[in-house]
């Protein structure tokens, strides 16, 4: 019994490393456990995936911008928000997020969404895993293919024609803006109709995507 508990564990440990290596070709398009979810559930889902070449630069700068702003210089986990964090928590001050890009794609990959320090505690070694085996560009390409963006809405192409009629090409960076502050919360936080809030962050977003340039310079390589 011990020897199979044993194997099934060291399944689930091999098994995203596998499944990253898998992932590294542009033309695998991976699905999320919350796609799975809904297909195991016969809600089904619109997802599109397209490149990032695809994308509108203005929503890759206003992601960046608005989700992980380190993202080129980190190696998947940005240590000094991390720190930040625990030291927080420790005091028993309230916790923020700290997740990266990287660290919320493999999350959205082979984890669930209920935050835990079980589930971080997984993220971590999976993100700083991830950043080896994928390129940049394509951990952000993954990210904005399976990041959900309201129920049954995977993907910036999918969230671009629901919320705003436009492929992911054509946002403006206004449309760009309202997406990428909707990703922290895309059940409540709805990009087509955003409250004074949302318009307020998407903004503050916008401008800081204008002036993303030294920050994006691992999407050029």
């Amino acid at each position: 019994m011990l020897e199979k508990i044993a194997k099934v564990l060291v399944f689930l440990a091999v098994l995203p490393l596998v499944l990253m290596i898998l992932y590294r070709p542009s033309f695998v398009h991976p699905v999320s456990t919350l796609m799975l979810a809904d297909l195991a559930l016969f809600r089904g889902y619109d997802r599109q995936w397209v490149s990032l070449d695809e994308i509108s630069p203005s929503l890759l700068r206003s992601v960046l911008m608005s989700e992980d702003g380190q993202f080129c210089s980190h190696n998947g986990v940005d240590w000094v928000q991390m720190r930040s964090v625990i030291d927080d928590a420790l005091d028993g001050e309230a916790t923020r997020g700290a997740s990266t890009i990287t660290m919320q794609t493999v999350k959205n990959l082979y984890l669930w969404n209920s935050r835990s320090f079980i589930r971080k505690g997984l993220e971590i070694p999976m993100a700083l895993t991830a950043n080896v085996i994928w390129s940049k560009r394509r951990t952000l390409e993954i990210y904005l293919n399976v990041a959900e963006w309201g129920p049954g809405i995977y993907g910036a192409e999918a969230a671009a024609r629901h919320y705003f009629k436009v492929p992911a090409a054509k946002l403006s960076a206004r449309q760009a803006a309202l997406l990428a502050v909707a990703l922290p919360n895309p059940i409540t936080r709805n990009a087509g109709r955003p409250g004074p809030g949302l318009r307020g962050l998407a903004a503050m977003v916008e401008r800081r995507a204008r002036n993303a340039g030294p920050y994006i310079t691992c999407l050029d390589e």
